[in-house]
């Protein structure tokens, strides 16, 4: 398993050189919250020997993968079997609630789901039509394709997969499924494949953005992430740092929203002095998006889409 899952994370030395200097001191605690196959979380522990980190996952399989991974650090790694959204519980069972110097976000699908066929994550193989992270979970992108309206279709490929043929791709479902249940990747890429023009059939592979957005709808990602933001700031101890890796327009833009609304002033305009009540809570650390370089995406292709954010906390916010 090891071998086979040794992936490459993105944009790991950026967000070490983003996060370091929130985790001087004498441990450290590092909330990885997307901890996938251990990469990032990896990277960090090498670089600083008193660091801990907690490292959470929805993915059973993916936390066991990191498990192995990780254990040349022993006691330095808890891990939490939960989604993001869920860190301060997580935080508060394993850390009695300790303030976090940095938390990390790497968003979207980790290389153990693209290269596991069987998941059905990759439109690139034939497999069954699933897509959940935590296969505990109750529905699958095939129940999607079963049970939603042409319209709920058509507005998850828009929202989620920023796809312009979504109504168009929605009604070719509905019409599929019709004649019997579409259960397998190769079947929904088939649909696709026929549904697109002609003319639009050498643009990038029809079912690279409607996979994306079942995968977002199947595992609940944007409404966690909606939940895990916020959460993970007011969480974060001051002068912590947090940073968050996007690869989805819906996801970057709460992203940049939320870390602009908490770094400005809340001082009423015309207000002959700040008053420290209204300073900003939070400092941006990237002038807005970072993406990959050329020379990191022609290694690791999968950082091509990478939307990068990170800010400082400046101070706490009474509740």
């Amino acid at each position: 398993m090891m071998d086979t899952y040794r992936h490459t994370p993105v944009l790991a030395p950026r967000a070490l050189e983003l996060l370091s200097p929130a985790l001087l001191g004498d441990s450290p605690l590092l909330v990885d919250a997307t901890l996938g196959l251990g990469g990032h979380t990896e990277a960090f522990l090498a670089s600083i020997p008193a660091l801990r980190v907690l490292g959470i996952d929805r993915d059973p399989e993916a936390l066991e993968s990191s498990k192995a991974r990780l254990v040349p650090y022993g006691d330095r790694v808890s891990f939490a079997q939960c989604r993001y959204d869920d860190l301060g519980l997580a935080l508060d069972s394993q850390f009695g609630g300790e303030a976090p110097a940095a938390i990390l976000f790497d968003l979207g699908v980790s290389s153990l789901h693209l290269d596991k066929p069987e998941r059905g994550f990759s439109y690139s193989v034939d497999a069954p039509l699933d897509m959940r992270m935590n296969p505990g979970d109750a529905h699958s992108a095939t129940d999607i394709l079963a049970s939603y309206e042409v319209d709920e279709l058509a507005g998850i490929f828009w929202r989620f997969g920023d796809e312009k043929l979504a109504k168009r791709y929605a009604h070719a479902i509905a019409d599929a499924r019709g004649i019997k249940p579409i259960t397998r990747t190769s079947e929904l890429v088939e649909i696709l494949q026929q549904a697109t023009p002609y003319a639009l059939r050498d643009k990038g592979h029809p079912a690279k953005r409607v996979f994306q957005a079942l995968r977002i709808e199947v595992n609940h990602e944007l409404e966690s992430l909606e939940a895990a933001i916020p959460e993970a700031m007011n969480r974060l101890a001051v002068g912590g740092r947090i940073a968050v890796m996007s690869y989805q327009s819906g996801e970057d833009k709460f992203v940049k929203t939320e870390l602009r609304r908490r770094s400005r002033s809340t001082a009423p305009l015309g207000l002959p002095q700040e008053l420290p009540e209204h300073r900003p809570e939070f400092r941006e650390l990237t002038r807005g998006a970072e993406m990959a370089s050329a020379e990191e995406i022609a290694n690791n292709p999968r950082s091509t889409s990478v939307r990068l954010r990170a800010a400082e906390k400046l101070r706490k916010v009474p509740s």
